[in-house]
């Protein structure tokens, strides 16, 4: 599935090698984008107030600005396979992104900034082994449960949800025998904590991680994407109170998705330290841009690592090698292999 990599691996700060033979390294986190081309079912909002954002992160991961409007969803589907490819990695996790719903289970038309269909995801992942599907499904659709298990069926190794965004307060209890599935399945909850603010927000509160205490209670391994850390400057920053979840929830775990970002760089320190590095995964956040200088200028790699990294041409590659040269131990890159959702045996 993978191939050499193009940069030797770097010695981290525990003076550890990974040891490249002996564990799958894994991006966690994703994202699987496109414009309904080829009959996707996938959407995204255009405008100009977004315009800017997606013109970024096309030429950030190495498409052409007309992709937008062109043939986007195969174009970034076989440039996302590139990547990985011809990086460390030994496959990613693509996220699937639910509609937006409100408590009743209604669509609310209008609504979101963009939606990638189960369907889809579970179709790519079984069409190239180095995907594993990451399925989206809002707790308040009157189909959740048979979505659900319609999704465990087809491979489900993971479920994403950003409740902030997708408009879930967790902890209602109309949801409880939806998570109580979950944890029977073994399918983990990757769910946004923190700032956002590269899709639309309908409810700010649920960026507060304690709006997954109920999934937590029902035995659910539950993932805070980006350590419930701010990401814009007037965020509020949930961080401590993530910690303080983890020493009372043994089955909350985090991931380092988009900490090559301004904001939640300032984070990392803590998150190097016990009991977050130990309950840590590893995730871009891809297309979401992947730069050194913020790392650089708050001394967690020298000015000769961030020159030859940020002349990495591979993204995915870059935010690894980033990540491993500020110290994240080994065992960040490969614990998601764990906490996945084994994929089904095939019976011959």
């Amino acid at each position: 599935m993978s191939i050499d990599p193009p940069l030797d691996p770097i010695v981290n700060r525990a003076g550890n090698k990974p040891p490249r033979k002996s564990a799958k390294l894994l991006d966690a986190h994703v994202h699987i984008v496109g414009n309904g081309a080829g009959g996707t079912g996938c959407w995204m909002r255009t405008g100009l107030l977004r315009r800017p954002m997606q013109s970024l992160m096309c030429k950030h991961i190495g498409l052409p600005l007309s992709a937008l409007s062109g043939d986007f969803d195969r174009l970034y589907v076989e440039r996302l396979l590139e990547l990985v490819r011809t990086s460390s990695l030994d496959g990613a996790v693509i996220l699937a992104h639910e509609q937006v719903y409100d408590g009743h289970g209604n669509l609310m038309e209008g609504a979101g900034s963009f939606h990638v269909p189960n369907s889809y995801v579970l179709e790519l992942a079984g069409r190239y082994p180095d995907f594993l599907p990451a399925v989206s499904i809002h707790p308040a659709r009157a189909d959740a449960l048979e979505e659900l298990e319609r999704c465990l069926s087809a491979g489900a190794v993971m479920l994403k949800l950003l409740p902030n965004c997708h408009n879930v307060d967790a902890n209602d209890r109309r949801y409880t025998r939806f998570w109580e599935r979950m944890a029977e399945a073994g399918l983990p909850l990757l769910a946004h904590t923190g700032g956002e603010h590269s899709v639309q927000v309908m409810n700010a509160s649920y960026a507060d991680p304690r709006v997954l205490e109920l999934p937590l209670q029902c035995g659910v391994k539950v993932i805070a994407a980006h350590c419930a850390t701010k990401s814009g400057l007037f965020d509020p920053d949930y961080l401590s109170v993530l910690i303080e979840m983890m020493n009372r929830h043994p089955n909350l775990y985090a991931d380092n998705s988009a900490f090559n970002i301004p904001i939640r760089s300032r984070a990392i320190p803590t998150c190097l330290k016990s009991p977050v590095v130990d309950r840590l995964v590893h995730g871009s956040d891809f297309p979401v841009p992947i730069y050194g200088h913020w790392a650089w200028m708050r001394g967690l790699i020298d000015y000769s690592t961030l020159k030859r990294l940020q002349h990495e041409p591979n993204v995915l590659e870059r935010d690894y090698q980033l990540k491993l040269a500020m110290g994240f131990p080994w065992p960040v890159f490969t614990r998601v292999c764990e906490l996945l959702r084994p994929l089904p045996q095939v019976v011959p």
